[in-house]
């Protein structure tokens, strides 16, 4: 009988599933369209969260996470006294010190990493965004990462090898030691910011497991574990209701597209949700209609502008942008030369030394008249042949594919079958929300005028997120918009 592992991996959504062939027998459990972009906003009453209460979710967990509790950003107008007006200077420097040495923690965690993320970063972004399928790619490296990383912990020989080749690391005992550092390093809700990641795995209740793999999951990528009945509806509901709480209800239309089958035996989710505001917020007076120049027409649209001081950077095909974000992180804006393409740039290893350098010889801090559409876009990937072309294959193929540390039967084989991505990113004069191309010129980028620059992205151009710890969180490429 045919029986289906199901990978969700999420970015704000990722979905995979594997299939496994095996024999019917009983379970020894493993106990040991758009909608508003705020996630305080009510969704449709058609949302699982309205079905499937938080106890209920809560009941059908067996094993549930312990995050880190972090000490919240103090409010400063908590601090003077009403009647007096007067500021609490050493109350307020009490808070403010734990709530400081609780993030000073969580930045540590990324010393503990030995990979090379940008590599990993580097390979796969010129892969999925090359997808032609999607209009606006845009995908999340990190949710990648951390799916993949838990793909690892449930294969062994050359299934698990492609895996930790592509993600850069020698051994699991590494990738576990490097998916803690950037899970921890990454992790952020103290008041000041919402950075928050989330993993679990779906167990079929009539299935056995080996108990090391779950525990694995459980014990290095603070996933959560359930268990029922696959295909059917309760459980799908519960699937929802945990990837919608865990993104902010941000991608509940895409998130109501993904089930379980009946013969779906095991599932992985991981889910990203990432939203902070500008260090200097734009004006809403400086909001303008103005044209975008999209890759298949032009449409009018809203455009945020502001006039500072900044650096502008520049390479060989590209000018770029770094917008900083409030308590840490910030947002980059490639815009393409003229008759280059925002691909020509996603190839460009220039592009990639860029994010890595803090020191890159080809800046200027100078006044940036800074222009760029707000946007709201979004991409649903499969990205089975990526994976392929990225050298992970023998999981796709029945006979080659390994997922012994998983099965409590050796004879039960099982395949990767399908494997998918969902993202959204938005901006706005407040900030960012993030739930998770060809012309060539020979010739380089010009050096800016002395003293103060147009950088206006009124065309194609190509996006970057990176988190408190630095990594790209999310990346994208902006080829259209519609009014």
């Amino acid at each position: 009988m045919r029986r289906i592992i199901a990978l969700v991996l999420s970015i704000l959504i990722i979905i995979a599933a594997f299939t496994a062939c095996v024999n019917d027998q009983n379970i020894n459990s493993a106990k040991d369209n758009k909608k508003p972009l705020s996630p305080d906003s009510d969704q449709s009453a058609t949302n699982a969260n309205d079905r499937i209460g938080d106890n209920d979710l809560k009941k059908a967990a067996l094993i549930s996470p312990v995050y880190p509790q972090m000490a919240q950003y103090p409010d400063e107008m908590s601090f003077i006294d009403t009647k007096t007006g007067e500021f609490d200077d050493k109350g307020f420097k009490q808070v403010y010190d734990a709530w400081k040495a609780d993030r000073n923690k969580q930045f540590a965690y990324k010393e503990k990493y030995s990979g090379d993320y940008y590599s990993y970063f580097a390979s796969t972004s010129k892969t999925i965004l090359a997808d032609p399928n999607q209009k606006n790619p845009v995908y999340s490296p990190l949710s990648l990462y951390m799916a993949l990383a838990m793909l690892a912990e449930t294969t062994d020989g050359q299934s698990r090898e492609q895996i930790l080749n592509l993600l850069e690391a020698q051994d699991m005992t590494s990738l576990r030691t490097d998916a803690e550092a950037i899970w921890n390093s990454n992790y952020c809700q103290d008041g000041a910011l919402n950075s928050v990641l989330a993993n679990s795995f779906w167990l079929e209740q009539e299935y056995d497991y080996q108990t090391d793999a779950i525990e694995a999951l459980s014990k290095y990528y603070y996933a959560s574990a359930f268990q029922g009945e696959m295909g059917s509806q309760q459980y799908n509901e519960q699937l929802h209701a945990w990837i919608n709480d865990n993104t902010g209800n941000l991608l509940s239309e895409q998130v109501n597209n993904i089930e379980f089958e009946s013969d779906t035996i095991l599932g992985l989710v991981s889910t990203v949700l990432f939203q902070a505001k500008w260090t200097d917020e734009f004006s809403e007076n400086n909001t303008k209609k103005a044209d975008f120049h999209g890759a298949d027409h032009d449409v009018e649209i809203d455009f945020l502008n502001r006039s500072d001081s900044d650096t502008y950077y520049w390479t060989e095909n590209f000018g770029a942008v770094k917008l900083s974000l409030e308590s840490g992180g910030n947002m980059w804006f490639m815009l393409p030369d003229q008759g280059v393409e925002p691909l020509d740039i996603v190839n460009n290893d220039q592009f990639y030394q860029l994010l890595e350098d803090d020191t890159w010889k080809d800046q200027k801090f100078l006044t940036v008249n800074f222009s760029v559409p707000k946007f709201d876009v979004s991409a649903d990937f499969n990205l089975n042949q990526s994976l392929q072309n990225l050298g992970i294959k023998d999981v796709f193929t029945l006979d080659k594919a390994d997922f012994t540390p998983l099965l409590a039967n050796d004879s039960d084989p099982a395949y990767l079958s399908t494997v998918k991505q969902g993202t959204r990113v938005a901006i706005d004069e407040e900030g960012v929300t993030a739930a998770s191309f060809t012309a060539m010129m020979t010739c380089g980028a010009a050096m800016p005028p002395e003293e103060e620059i147009d950088f206006v992205l009124n065309r194609p151009f190509v996006f970057v997120i990176n988190g408190i710890s630095g990594l790209p969180l999310f990346v994208g490429i902006v080829n259209q918009l519609d009014s």
